[in-house]
């Protein structure tokens, strides 16, 4: 297949036109939103779907997220109550995805067997200018091959994707670098599957019954179906093994200094200049949360161009943005942490 790059400068009603049409005859676009970028087809065109899965060489029963354009069109896919309406005024659109009882015209190829569907309404306006173009919902994960980590930058879809899509949209550099947060609804009570930018917290100032998934943070049994993408697999992986480092700054920074070198460190933009015998990728400021999440994809990616032989990285805290920081990180590392 011939994949079809449209740059930044060529985005417009035209090309964003023959991308709705693309989608429309069953064919796969990656686009762009504001977390990762998406591998996009025809939510509700069973075949299509299958083809997310062969493009990405991903599991049949991990679910896909539907994306709509506007927040109201969710009923036309899912049941939709007053606690998706109190979310969608919140924070659509935006980096959230709800998961929600499907209606029929979803198929069964789409949720992985489920009877629940997760629907999202991107911030980025490509994204939705697309969907609305292609006049129907679009059913995406991320654009990269299953188990790698997540696109941010229409060079890491292509690098994964060309020759496997039809068209890819560069819309530039991701703007929060996760993917969305994943919480399901059940009554009056939250459960947060996938922590994202949108964090417990936010979550908690609407709604007084909020839960965390036991997989957010700990590894899910292999007999259990996942009930939204990134609880089961292992996710975002770069291809040298990933240990996370668990102790004080002094330890880590002592425990990094003696490491051999084939060995990748990933740390904080002040500690850079600490191991000058090492290649180290920066990821951000301690304190700046925000920046870790943007970069935190492309920095594993950058390691695995540099033939390294092991990655160490400081474990992240669980608490506000840094919760994503830690589940996407623990996945990537296969849950291997090491205890200063």
């Amino acid at each position: 297949m011939k994949t079809l790059f449209i740059g930044q400068n060529e985005i417009n009603d035209a090309s964003l036109a023959m991308a709705g049409e693309i989608l429309r005859r069953g064919g796969l676009v990656v686009f762009p939103t504001e977390t990762v970028y998406g591998l996009g087809a025809d939510a509700l065109d069973a075949d299509a779907a299958k083809k997310i899965y062969a493009a990405k060489g991903r599991p049949s029963d991990n679910p896909l997220i539907v994306h709509i354009a506007d927040p109201a069109d969710a009923d036309k896919y899912a049941v939709v109550g007053d606690a998706y309406k109190r979310l969608a005024k919140a924070f659509m659109p935006g980096p959230l995805t709800v998961i929600l009882p499907k209606r029929d015209c979803i198929p069964m190829t789409v949720t992985g067997g489920l009877d629940s569907v997760g629907i999202r309404c991107p911030e980025n306006p490509i994204a939705r200018r697309m969907i609305a173009s292609a006049g129907v919902p679009i059913a995406a994960p991320s654009a990269n091959i299953s188990g790698k980590p997540s696109p941010t930058s229409a060079e890491h879809v292509r690098f994964d994707m060309d020759g496997k899509v039809d068209m890819i949209l560069d819309g530039g550099e991701c703007t929060v670098g996760l993917e969305s947060t994943i919480v399901k609804v059940e009554g009056d009570k939250l459960t947060l599957l996938r922590p994202g930018a949108i964090t417990l917290d936010m979550l908690r100032t609407l709604f007084d019954n909020v839960e965390v998934s036991a997989a957010v943070t700990e590894q899910l049994s292999e007999n259990v179906r996942p009930l939204s993408p990134g609880m089961k697999y292992r996710h975002y992986a770069p291809t040298a093994p990933l240990y996370l480092l668990d102790g004080s700054d002094e330890k880590r920074i002592a425990y990094c200094t003696a490491a051999d070198g084939d060995t990748l460190l990933l740390v904080f933009d002040e500690e850079a200049a600490l191991f000058p015998a090492h290649k180290v990728i920066a990821i951000g400021k301690q304190s700046d949360e925000r920046t870790q999440a943007k970069r935190l994809f492309a920095a594993l990616r950058e390691a695995d161009s540099t033939g390294c032989k092991k990655i160490l990285a400081p474990l992240p805290r669980q608490s506000g943005l840094s919760l994503a920081l830690y589940n996407r990180m623990i996945r990537a590392a296969a849950h291997n942490i090491i205890t200063l």
